[in-house]
């Protein structure tokens, strides 16, 4: 989520201006670092989720879980995810007009660090303290460090599309080497060093960030002067369509059922209490009939309001909906990574190695660790450098994070390759996103530059039929598997693959549409509509992916697969066949 309302105040440095690294203004990289430790502890923890949930209990041992049905963890895990993408809308709101997008990055990453610091802990009582301190410093921490970077870049908007490249590469090291070393030394030593592990790399980077302020300037300081200005301005513009008495009781009502529903899910499939059970009925459980009628009133609300602007705005905003809507349909299948796909890579891949197989896999995952590793390593040293003399202590910081890394890579590595036979971890699938991004991204972005670039609705709709692809792919290869067989490797990273391939059709292109077709006195109500459907998308497949154990019983994992394969190519080719409406409500925005 970028700044909705209003800016930040410049910075004043000349040190900041004059210093570059890899023909970027420096202070990017202060960031890239900032993002790159914060995704690591991030996934790092997220990829042992639901493993942790659904381990077997053993008393005494660090690998003991809490033996949750997948039902009952993708119930939890979807609450926790939904909220993920529901508290940066509060928290750019805070930060744009009370904080500032620096002091909210700040008090973000110290509430995160405090959250992975609890879950380091064996207690349940510290796990769920963990993950709401996860959920409100993400709030924070998410949608203001692109603020911050959109204001580095003001005044070189032809610098800004590299920038956001170079700090996206930084998203997905810190997934990549999150989810792989915090992974391993998890599934080697348990669980809680893994959550461990991620709040160290969540501290230093808080601190590089903080300390680096003398080259950041006032970047992302919030002027007093302006705040009193920029709240004059909002009020001007929303006198065009206020929200009405009705509105914001219709908002209550669908807040209140909507998040009595993220709680109530979790506790009620944990048998603590079920809030809607008083409306369940023979076919469809009160839970869910609650969900329906408030979908019904907030469609009715969005439909309504939209309706009283004028024309063109009133079809772009409307094309907007219809982009999130089938963006739900993309979320809930290619989520499954965080869900199912971990609980099938762990009981029914086979991941086994030995030999030359095993030797292979080394060479292959020492090249995957250590080439990235060394390159941003060699960023690192460039960025030294050159702003020594302004931020030694962030660099000094930076180097230990880097020192810890090297180690833990080293280690993994030295591991590994001493072994005769191994298994290859369960979150090392998991990292295939991050690399097959970072391979990919700049080949596929360069279609949007060509003359092939394709519209909107055609976009979402290759995405999609590129996850039902690698959903179609996995399906094939659990045909006909008993319970003495298991699925070859090759099939689940062909799945990642494509859904990766489906991701860089989709998730990068979203927010831009919703910044080219929507005013800028509309933005924040559009974006809070963008990430509400992302939320959904989020409880959707973590509720559906939580059946896989089920739906194996019933019937069999293909079965599961193939319904995976069905819901993204129908919403895919529905997409593509509204190409001319949505086209025709963008009024010629490309």
């Amino acid at each position: 989520m970028g700044r909705l309302n209003g800016d930040m105040i410049t910075s004043p440095s000349t040190d900041f201006f004059k210093s570059n690294v890899l023909g970027q203004r420096s202070g990017l990289f202060v960031l890239f670092f900032t993002e790159m430790w914060e995704r690591f502890s991030f996934y790092g923890m997220r990829v042992l989720l639901m493993q942790f949930l659904t381990a077997a209990v053993i008393q005494g041992s660090p690998f003991s879980g809490w033996s949750w049905t997948a039902q009952q963890a993708g119930a939890l895990y979807g609450t926790y995810a939904m909220m993920l993408y529901l508290t940066p809308i509060l928290g750019g709101i805070i930060a744009d007009k009370y904080i500032g997008s620096r002091k909210a990055v700040i008090i973000g990453s110290a509430i995160m660090t405090l959250g992975h610091a609890a879950m380091a802990f064996d207690t349940s009582i510290m796990f769920f303290l963990g993950l709401i301190c996860l959920v409100i410093g993400t709030g924070f921490f998410k949608p203001n460090m692109p603020s911050i970077l959109g204001e580095m870049y003001k005044d070189l908007p032809e610098k800004k599309d590299g920038a956001y490249t170079i700090f996206y590469m930084g998203v997905n090291a810190g997934a990549f080497f999150g989810m792989m070393l915090c992974g391993y030394i998890a599934e080697t030593y348990g669980w809680h060093w893994g959550f461990g592990l991620a709040g160290i790399f969540m501290l230093l980077g808080t601190l590089q960030f903080v300390f680096a302020k003398p080259l950041m300037g006032n970047l992302g300081v919030l002027a007093k002067s302006e705040t009193s200005e920029q709240k004059t301005i909002v009020t001007d513009s929303d006198t065009r369509n206020p929200f009405t008495v009705r509105d914001y009781i219709l908002i209550a009502i669908v807040s209140i059922i909507g998040f009595a529903y993220a709680f109530n899910d979790p506790l009620s499939k944990n048998g603590i209490i079920d809030v809607f059970s008083a409306l369940d009925t023979s076919f469809l459980r009160g839970q869910y009939i609650m969900v329906i009628v408030a979908l019904i009133l907030f469609t009715y609300l969005i439909v309504t309001r939209i309706l009283r602007y004028d024309k063109v705005v009133r079809d772009r905003m409307f094309a907007v909906v219809l982009l999130a809507f089938f963006l739900v349909f993309f979320f809930m299948s290619f989520e499954q990574g965080a869900t199912s796909l971990v609980i099938v890579a762990r009981d029914n891949i086979d991941r086994t190695l030995a030999g030359a197989a095993l030797t292979t896999f080394n060479v292959v995952n020492g090249l995957l660790t250590i080439v990235p590793l060394s390159i941003i390593t060699w960023v690192l040293i460039k960025l030294a450098k050159v702003t020594w003399d302004k931020i030694a202590i962030s660099n000094i910081v930076l180097f230990i994070c880097f020192g810890l890394i090297w180690g833990a890579a080293i280690w993994m590595l030295y591991n590994e390759f001493n072994k005769e036979a191994s298994e290859i971890k369960v979150s090392w699938f998991s990292i295939l996103n991050s690399f097959f991004i970072i391979a990919l991204a700049s080949s596929v972005s360069k279609i949007w530059e060509s003359k092939y670039n394709p519209s909107a609705a055609f976009k979402y709709g290759f995405g999609l039929i590129l996850v039902a692809i690698g959903f179609l792919i996995i399906g094939l290869g659990s045909m006909g598997i008993t319970s003495g067989t298991k699925i070859s490797m090759v099939f689940l990273v062909l799945t990642y693959l494509f859904h990766t391939l489906g991701e860089l059709f989709i998730s990068p292109v979203g927010l831009s549409y919703v910044s080219k077709l929507v005013p800028a006195r509309m933005l924040a109500f559009m974006f809070g509509i963008w990430y509400l459907a992302i939320a959904i998308a989020q409880k959707v497949a973590a509720v559906l992916g939580g059946q896989v154990e089920t739906i194996q019983e019933e019937h069999s994992l293909s079965y599961f697969f193939f319904l995976f394969t069905a819901i993204p190519a129908l919403a895919g080719l529905l997409v593509m066949l509204f190409n001319p409406l949505i086209k025709r409500l963008m009024h010629g925005i490309k």
